[in-house]
């Protein structure tokens, strides 16, 4: 550990003398907080640039614990990136500690802070780092001081925020590097100068001269070009100079009063006459535009001032001073200046010294932390564009008024209350950009006295009312954008000249408008029951009412003779006006989720191109329809109730131009299908969840322009043979059918996505090559398909195969099939990428847990991949850390760990994680949701849907919005932060800090009977289906991977054309479930349960419920000892061979207290020799003769548990055998328990000897010990278990109490020779005898229960 240097240092407080006489030579502690620097020489970790964490000691970890107010700070020498080492020190402080102190003992002058990798900041010498540190972990969302403390601590955080003692050279982008290499270089003109070896770069408009070893320390030379960014920006000549001992020489002159030369030496001529080819372009360039923008400058370089001819300059996202050498006082001696552009600078004031630069004629300020524009502003008679926003301005001075060039005024997103009176006397002023302020009212006799105001914008305000106090009409204003307001009523009647008008996201009821010039009006999302327009707008084009409550089309909308688009979908429409649907001039009507019941006939041709009538009530369409809407290309009809369709054409020949013909889920039969021949241009064709029953393949071969093909959920069982003829088609999807014959598709040229899951697949037949454009190929859900090595080599060259995993008595899915199982569905769509990952791990945390997620990438598709590997490790970590903020934390870190990654973009997430209650652990599961973006999570309780996430976007949540704007972010006209995303929430997303947040929406919810299934969707899915829609449509299926897939076809179906992705998962939690031995006993409240004896130590899980092993059993030989099914401190067998009082066994449904004392088994236990041929338990003596097994190995898994003896007591034997076996009449007491344990899908089979015990039967016994059905219930056993005849059972079974895929042959069992049974029985009694004798010479009854373990018999 090295030492900083030697500072003096004040007595440390009483608290601190040990762990401060540590650090004493170490550091400096002033009168504000302890200082001590731990210096580590940090390597640089492969490609990625990453420091390896450093420790440091237990003293120092010591001192940082005894107050969360202290905490360390990483601080780097350089820039780590470009170095090949860094020095890094770990600076031990307070929350009290200013840089100054931390400066004084680094023996530097300065400190810097950079945020996410980007521009850095120097610290001022009160600022506190360790405060911002901790400050900047409360925004991202951390609560826990103590946590907080150890994030600070953590080196990953630098991916983040990072401090530098010096300032890090910024390299210029590889990109922009024109040309490098090491030659020789002299500089300067004479030859006093000596030749040495140096690095050139020709990058963007500078030459940079470096010697080889210091190339990326900073130690540069830079002769700055013209036009590029530029720190040093200077003019520059090239001459060519022929010298006697070096032949290919350059000589590169920079112009200006102190006019530098280096002459660069090169080998051969053709790398001469290249640098000498690009240097000349960049000369020939002419200095008129600089952009330094995002340099983190404070200070204009000063070779820029050798300029007169800048007219343009371009300073945004920089720290530039006020004052001082190179400061924007001095912007003054640009003689020439007419746009400066000075955003996002964090000036606090308006720069008096701007106001000198007359020549100005666009200013941007903007982003700056104005709250007030000087009176000199007056001075800028020349200014044209001013633009203020995202400030916290409140009003405008007066002198502004003398600005008669200004025509454009920016004042969005900040504090103004009402219109600027000022604007009055701007006279060339046409718009009006006030989005985002403090509005609540719009006095249209205001805008009335500013007759040159054409344009409003004024949206994201809290406007509630717009009126004006008098009737004049208004001639001036033709475009408002009302948006995202508080407004209830709308009478903008007076605006004779409004072209259009913008209100949707409102609270409107009803709308009045003047219809003399309007020609757009766009009032979705409102909740409107009538609109007037008056008179009727003979000029309007566009109509868009969607999402409102109106009853009918207006009658002035019928009547409008240019209308071409109409959307009034999400209404209460009960009837379409025939005057609409025969409209000459509509191109596009969308008027799905209605109650239309039909459709007006039609008798005119008509110019329809878009018909969507989707989620109505329709039973046919006209009759007509095709026949007079030639021009229709695209027809929605999905969700309805159709069961025949109209006929193309009239005679032979059809004229139909329809291309993408949409009717899913409704009631078609085979009977449609001779229709479609008609429309032989379809390119896409929908027609799942209907029931067809068959596809003929005449007709098939007739659509040949077919590129997308959807059947899925029919009943057709098998695709035609003609489809070979489809030789456009690109995509198949045919999943939940019965098709059990692969459609000959892979000779097709151009097929990319096949979807042939969750059907009745036996063999398939494909080529010796396959096409070159497949990337898609999904077989899952086909139980009966086995796919052969070979075949498996020609798949392997897909992109996505998907096709069954398989089975497996450890996979994660066969541990948890008794309380959930789930299904997930990625589908592309129109896009070439898939940017949607899901999340899906029904066996969490050994298999008592289970964990859900969609994350969701938009444009991304490396982003959800990282989550979907990562996410699911990080909450494990947190879940053993943290009790209560395990959720929110998870989210947090994997948001570091993404820009450890590298990783700047965002993504939607939603994480579902089913487990225990952590206060209550004798509860049942609980479900804890929590999701960023516009990823949600519904619940089915009661065939009813229960929202458990909350979409964070600027158009449906009010709260984040109102937040975006007062941190002052500029949201742009589509309804974006920074025109970059509309989520407010995301994972990533770093350099939009603190505007988007990675802290999520956590809410957790207890799991009852009534819970049925949840749902995971991205933003496309629930933009399609509603929430009811969805449970509807899925719950009632058996399939969970059927399910997954319906939900993505019928959103594609409704119209998606983005990604979409589900996760389906079935829930079972109830009472039936449970496995507990608790016969008699009332389930767990509060208080628990009481124990009556001293119990063992149990197995434990990581729920505290049981442990899995693995076991390898053969019926001749079982290595290991019946004692190592219990734990190694308490063995489950005495001496004289009676088994030791257990814990009663508990299932998750009912686990056991947090008193009880657990031990972990090991993962895989083996029993042997003591135990005989059978199977049974040691105790038998000798083996029963004539007891055979085949011999073969089973594996399976166990689960074993320690049991409470309550339950069962020693008794005289009262349990009669059931005789479905023949010949079989057993009453010797031997008991063998077959069960079906709740974490795990291949039972355990439990066997021992019940020496004079029975168990009490009761309700609850027989549903404890019943019979897992195909359709997962549970079903009680007889009174009393024939060993015989479950044995013999038992190896048939595929799934359920037994899964043993390591038998050959499902007739491998358990014989017992009819001419043995006799004997069999006279054994056992002779143990019950034994048994007997040996409890009625105790005093007490002792409690004993059968050992229990999975065997294979």
């Amino acid at each position: 550990m090295g030492e900083a240097g030697p500072g003096p240092r004040e007595a440390p407080e009483p608290e601190e003398d040990e762990a401060a006489a540590v650090g004493a030579r170490r550091g400096r502690a002033g009168p504000r907080g302890v200082v001590r620097v731990l210096k580590r020489n940090v390597k640089r970790n492969g490609s990625r640039s990453c420091l390896n964490r450093s420790r440091f000691g237990s003293r120092e970890r010591d001192w940082l614990r005894e107050d969360v107010g202290r905490g360390c700070v990483y601080v780097y020498g350089r820039d780590s990136a470009a170095a090949a080492s860094s020095d890094l020190r770990l600076v031990l402080c307070t929350v009290d500690t200013p840089a100054s102190e931390i400066c004084d003992g680094e023996e530097r002058k300065n400190l810097f802070v950079q945020l996410h990798g980007d521009l850095v900041r120097r610290l001022e010498p009160a600022e506190k780092p360790l405060q911002i540190v901790y400050d900047y972990l409360a925004r991202l969302g951390f609560d826990d001081p103590v946590r907080m403390q150890e994030e600070a601590a953590n080196s990953d955080l630098s991916c983040m925020i990072r401090f530098y003692s010096e300032k890090p050279c910024q390299m210029e982008q590889l990109d922009r590097i024109l040309l490098s290499g090491i030659y020789n270089v002299r500089k300067g003109k004479t030859q006093l100068h000596k030749w040495a070896e140096r690095l050139v770069i020709l990058c963007g408009t500078c030459l940079i001269v470096s010697s080889v070893k210091d190339s990326h320390t900073g130690k540069m030379h830079i002769l700055p070009l013209v036009g590029g960014k530029t720190v040093l920006v200077s003019f520059l000549s090239l001459q060519v100079e022929e010298m006697k001992r070096r032949q290919y020489t350059l000589a590169f002159t920079s112009a200006g009063a102190q006019a530098q030369t280096y002459h660069v030496s090169f080998e051969t001529l053709a790398e001469c006459q290249r640098w000498h080819r690009q240097a000349s372009t960049v000369v020939s360039m002419r200095l008129s535009m600089v952009d330094l923008s995002c340099y983190s400058l404070e200070e204009v370089p000063e070779h820029l001032f050798y300029s007169q001819d800048i007219t343009y300059l371009n300073l945004r996202h920089n720290f530039m001073r006020s004052s001082g050498a190179g400061s924007l006082d001095s912007l003054c001696r640009f003689s020439q200046l007419k746009s400066l552009n000075l955003s996002h600078n964090r000036l606090g004031e308006f720069p008096e010294s701007l106001c000198e630069i007359s020549t100005l004629a666009e200013l941007n300020m903007s982003c700056n932390g104005l709250y007030h524009l000087p009176s000199q502003i007056g001075k800028l008679l020349n200014l044209q564009s001013f633009w203020l926003d995202g400030n916290f301005l409140t009003s405008l001075p007066e002198e502004l008024g003398s600005l008669q060039q200004l025509s454009c005024l920016g004042l969005s997103f900040n504090n103004f209350c009402e219109l600027p009176a000022v604007c009055e006397k701007l006279t060339i002023l046409d718009k009006i950009a006030m989005a985002g302020n403090l509005l609540e009212s719009l006095d249209l006799t205001v805008l009335n006295r500013m007759s040159h105001i054409k344009s409003v914008d004024l949206r994201l305000n809290n406007l509630k009312r717009a009126a004006a106090d008098t009737l004049e009409g208004n001639k001036s204003v033709t475009y408002m954008d009302l948006r995202d307001n508080q407004l209830t009523d709308l009478d903008l009647s007076s605006l004779g000249s409004l072209e259009q008008l913008h209100c949707e996201r409102n609270k409107l009821k009803e709308l009045t408008l003047s219809g003399f010039s309007l020609r757009a009006l766009h009032a979705n999302n409102n909740c409107l029951t009538a609109v007037s327009v008056y008179p009727v707008p003979g000029q309007l084009t566009c109509l868009e009412l969607a999402h409102n409550q109106l009853q009918c089309v207006p009658d002035w909308a019928c009547e409008a003779k240019k209308l071409e688009i109409l959307d009034m979908s999400y209404n209460l429409l009960v009837e379409l006006p025939s005057r609409i649907l025969s409209s000459l001039s509509l191109r596009k009507l969308t008027v799905g989720h209605n109650n239309l019941q039909s459709l007006p006939p039609l008798l005119e041709h008509i110019p329809i191109e878009v018909l969507d009538l989707q989620h109505n009530l329709l039973t046919k369409l006209p009759e007509t329809l095709f026949v007079k809407a030639l021009n229709l290309r695209y027809l929605n009809v999905s969700a309805n109730s159709l069961e025949s369709l109209p006929s193309a054409c009239t005679g032979e020949e059809s004229l139909s131009m329809l291309q993408m013909l949409y009717l899913t889920n409704n009631n078609l039969t085979d009977q449609c299908i001779p229709v479609l021949v008609g429309h032989t241009n379809l390119r896409i064709l929908h027609l799942a969840n209907n029931n067809l029953q068959a596809f003929p393949a005449s007709k098939l071969s007739k659509l040949e322009h077919l590129e997308e093909l959807n059947l899925s959920g029919n009943k057709l069982k098998t695709i035609p043979t003609t489809v070979a003829n489809c030789k456009l088609l690109h995509t198949l999807i045919a999943h939940s059918n019965d098709i059990s014959i692969f459609p000959e598709i892979l000779h097709l040229p151009h097929i990319q996505i096949v979807d042939l899951s969750c059907n009745e697949l036996n063999d398939i037949l494909i080529p010796e090559a396959l096409p070159a454009a497949l990337q898609e190929l999904d077989l899952t859900g086909n139980t009966n398909l086995v796919l052969e090595h070979k075949t498996l080599d020609i798949f392997s060259h897909i992109t996505t195969l998907k096709i069954d995993a398989k089975p497996s008595l450890a996979t994660d899915s066969a541990l948890t099939s008794t309380f959930w199982s789930h299904g997930v569905a990625e589908m592309a769509g129109q896009r070439n990428k898939l940017c949607v990952s899901s999340l899906a791990l029904g066996s969490f945390a050994e298999g008592m847990e289970a964990v859900y997620g969609m994350f969701d990438g938009d444009k991304n598709e490396e982003l959800p991949r990282l989550l979907q590997c990562t996410m699911a490790d990080v909450l494990l970590e947190e879940v053993q850390q943290s009790d209560t903020m395990f959720m929110s934390n998870t989210f947090l870190v994997s948001h570091r760990k993404l820009g450890m990654a590298g990783q700047k973009l965002g993504s939607s997430a939603v994480l579902c994680y089913i487990h225990h209650d952590m206060a209550d652990p004798a509860s049942t599961f609980s479900l804890t949701v929590a999701n960023v973006g516009t990823c949600q999570a519904v619940l089915c309780r009661s065939g009813k849907p229960l929202l458990l996430s909350k979409v964070f976007s600027l158009e449906q949540c009010t709260e984040e919005a109102k937040r975006i704007k007062e941190q002052k972010a500029i949201i742009t006209e589509d309804n974006k932060v920074n025109g970059v995303t509309c989520c407010t929430r995301m994972l990533g997303c770093t350099y939009l800090h603190p505007w988007i947040l990675p802290k999520p929406h956590v809410s957790s919810i207890p799991l009852t009977v009534q819970d049925e299934l949840l749902l995971l969707g991205n933003k496309a899915l629930w933009e399609h289906l509603s929430y009811a829609e969805a449970v509807s449509a899925v719950r009632h299926l058996h399939d969970p991977l059927a399910a997954a897939k319906k939900l993505c076809t019928l959103a594609q179906s409704y119209g998606c054309q983005d990604n979409v992705g589900a996760v389906v998962v079935y829930l079972n939690i109830s009472e039936d479930n449970c496995t507990c031995e608790m016969h008699g006993l009332s389930l767990p409240g509060p208080g628990g349960f009481s124990s009556t004896t001293a119990k063992t130590a149990t197995p434990s899980s990581s729920s505290g419920i049981a442990s899995e092993l693995g076991s390898e059993l053969s019926a001749s030989e079982v290595s290991s000892e019946v004692g190592s099914t219990a734990s190694d401190e308490h063995s489950a067998v005495g001496l004289d061979g009676s088994l030791l009082p257990r814990q009663e066994r508990r299932c998750s449904l009912h686990p056991l207290l947090p008193s009880s004392i657990f031990q972990r088994q090991p993962s895989s236990a083996t029993f042997s020799s003591n135990q005989s041929d059978n199977g049974l338990d040691s105790d038998d003596e000798q083996p029963v003769e004539g007891v055979m097994t085949n011999g073969s190995k089973v594996e399976v898994a166990v689960d074993i548990h320690c049991c409470k003896g309550k339950s069962l007591e020693f008794e005289p034997p009262a349990l009669e055998y059931s005789s479905s076996a023949p010949g079989v009449e057993d009453d010797s007491g031997l008991v063998l328990i077959i069960q079906r344990q709740n974490s795990i899908n291949s039972t355990a089979v439990h066997g021992g000897v019940k020496e004079k015990c029975e168990l009490q039967k009761s309700a609850s016994t027989c549903c404890l010990y019943g019979k897992k059905l195909s359709n997962g219930s549970i079903v009680p056993l007889e009174e009393s278990l024939n060993l015989i005849e479950v044995a013999t059972e038992a190896p048939k079974k595929k799934t359920g109490y037994f899964a043993a895929p390591s038998q050959m042959e499902p007739e491998d069992q358990l014989v017992v020779p009819p001419d043995l049974e006799e004997e069999v029985k006279e054994q056992m009694k002779q143990h019950q005898e034994i048994g007997t004798d040996q409890e009625q010479k105790k005093e007490e009854p002792a409690v004993a229960l059968t050992e229990e373990f999975d065997t294979a018999l």
